[in-house]
């Protein structure tokens, strides 16, 4: 196909499709290299305690750990016992950064979450929830980002598999970007901008690859990135904390599916998963919103014009994509 911009239906934002830029997809997928497996000893997460990490906030399994959630040793964010104020910097805004910054640790060294059993892979959704749950009742907090980074490509400094959680006091610019196009959207349709989308997804098939009873995982029609892949719960939830343990199964089912698909077809990259979900206040204004699962393989870099417009470029076209990952 010929290049083409195309406008998210959500956020509003333009990129560009362009796959005459690479002459073939595989081109991109050998740029991944053979992962290096970090030795165990001298893991600082092989023996949390005992290296030097805090009391575990949240702790799971019988006898020994399986799963802790503990303060990050590096924080972005700290709870300071009071709520952030905003205040002026000359004409700058400005605030504390106070929160919470946290890592989310599975005991097997060698297991990230494709290779983890359905029931541990559950397990970390879990944790992910109920720690959710917890500062539903903190005030200073605005909103909560729930990430994983896997590989160096992807900001990873340690090997060993954990995810982060960050609470924190303002709503991010890309969320609200998002929740401000489903609103707008809304008030236009009646209809959830992300329902209409898997409506039209699940309909067409091309960009597909992978659904079950209560999961869809898809190729975005306008992905920014090469092989990004979407995960949606069918139903409509706006609230990732308020998931149910069925609805829970089927997504983590499809984020298992589509990591190992990413394994198996894009040679192992590192890669970046992340929970966009509706803002933790004022509840009643954002049932039109519907939380999902963005999974970003690093395999491009932006460049010049991405840096200086804001308009991405990919290098393939998501049907192309879709089909690749659906081997």
């Amino acid at each position: 196909m010929r290049s083409q911009l195309r406008k998210d239906l959500v956020s509003g934002d333009w990129i560009v499709i362009a796959p005459g830029r690479e002459k073939r997809p595989h081109q991109l997928i050998k740029k991944s290299e053979k992962r290096q497996v970090a030795p165990v000893k001298g893991c600082p997460f092989e023996v949390l305690q005992k290296s030097g990490a805090g009391k575990p906030i949240l702790r799971y399994g019988d006898g020994g750990w399986k799963l802790q959630i503990i303060e990050n040793k590096y924080p972005a964010f700290t709870h300071k016992g009071i709520c952030a104020v905003l205040g002026k910097n000359g004409p700058y805004t400005i605030t504390e950064t106070v929160g919470h910054h946290e890592l989310v640790i599975t005991k097997a060294h060698d297991k990230n979450f494709a290779r983890l059993s359905k029931e541990d892979a559950r397990q970390v959704f879990e944790a992910f929830r109920d720690r959710y749950l917890m500062f539903l009742s903190d005030q200073c907090l605005a909103y909560v980002t729930i990430f994983h980074n896997w590989g160096p490509k992807a900001g990873a400094s340690v090997y060993h598999p954990h995810y982060q959680i960050a609470a924190i006091p303002v709503v991010p610019p890309d969320i609200q970007h998002s929740l401000n196009g489903s609103a707008s959207y809304f008030k236009q349709n009646k209809k959830c901008v992300h329902c209409v989308m898997l409506k039209y997804e699940i309909k067409n098939k091309k960009r597909i690859l992978y659904e079950n009873k209560g999961a869809v995982a898809f190729a975005p029609f306008v992905s920014k990135e090469p092989f990004e892949i979407r995960i949606f719960p069918k139903k409509h939830l706006p609230y990732f904390e308020n998931t149910l343990d069925v609805d829970l199964d089927y997504i983590v089912d499809a984020l298992r599916a589509s990591l190992k698909k990413l394994k198996k077809n894009l040679k192992d990259p590192d890669y970046n998963f992340f929970i966009h979900t509706a803002p933790i206040k004022n509840k009643e204004r954002y049932k039109m919103y519907h939380w999902h699962i963005e999974l970003v393989p690093k395999i491009s870099i932006n460049a010049g014009f991405e840096l200086g417009t804001g308009v991405e470029i990919n290098g393939i076209d998501p049907d192309q994509a879709a089909a690749i990952l659906r081997k």
